[in-house]
């Protein structure tokens, strides 16, 4: 008479230790892609944040690191797209969200796959002034990042809606802030350092859902 509650129990334990990993590679996907693009601007000659989105690194004899790190993010996002899956259950977005995220990632691994051209003196060698005709790999990079960064605009928007009708006045506020972030028109003149600084509301929102599915009570149990 007790096996199926003791079934039901283990269950849920397996779902917990199973799902913990996925939400800890989706919280450490945005750390790692920054830490990476640091260490890089700091030891690749030639790079200038004001003028070289970070995209650019993946270009030259070292662009294998970043297109690394964007392979292993994008993988980070999948992970935290299905984590997110599991945990919620039920309530607006348990469905869309995960999708959305899950393209954001897939977009972060295109990003990585087809890399951005050499442009404006980066890497050392290259002309000043950026390219005059963008190469089919760049503009696959660019629309992967439009579409990554606008798909997790939307799960943000869904997440807001969700914590407005669930009454968490600081999920709400949190989310909305990211979602204007992601949505706002790339300025032409800082277009790469406003790009870096979208990056950060981006991944600090994919940290911030991994660390509260974390919290839940079917993964902590």
């Amino acid at each position: 008479m007790n096996s199926a509650p003791r079934l039901a129990h283990s269950d849920t334990r397996a779902l917990a230790r199973s799902t913990r990993p996925l939400l800890l590679a989706g919280a450490f996907a945005g750390p790692l892609f920054y830490a990476s693009a640091l260490v890089q601007m700091l030891t690749r000659p030639g790079f200038d944040l004001r003028i070289h989105p970070l995209s650019q690194l993946s270009t030259g004899d070292l662009g294998w690191i970043q297109v690394l790190t964007f392979v292993l993010v994008g993988l980070g996002v999948i992970c935290l797209a299905i984590g997110h899956r599991r945990i919620v259950t039920d309530g607006l977005g348990r469905t869309a969200i995960p999708v959305l995220v899950a393209i954001t990632g897939a977009g972060f691994i295109a990003a990585g796959v087809f890399p951005q051209d050499p442009a404006n003196g980066f890497p050392l060698g290259t002309p000043d002034g950026p390219t005059a005709e963008p190469t089919w790999h760049a503009l696959v990079h660019m629309g992967a990042a439009i579409v990554g960064f606008t798909a997790l605009a939307v799960a943000a928007v869904i997440a807001l809606i969700r914590a407005i009708r669930e009454r968490r006045a600081a999920a709400a506020i949190g989310n909305g802030v990211v979602a204007i972030a992601l949505l706002a028109p790339v300025v032409p003149d800082i277009a790469s350092i406003q790009v870096a600084v979208t990056g950060l509301f981006a991944f600090g929102w994919c940290t911030a859902t991994a660390i509260a599915l974390l919290g839940s009570p079917r993964v902590s149990r």
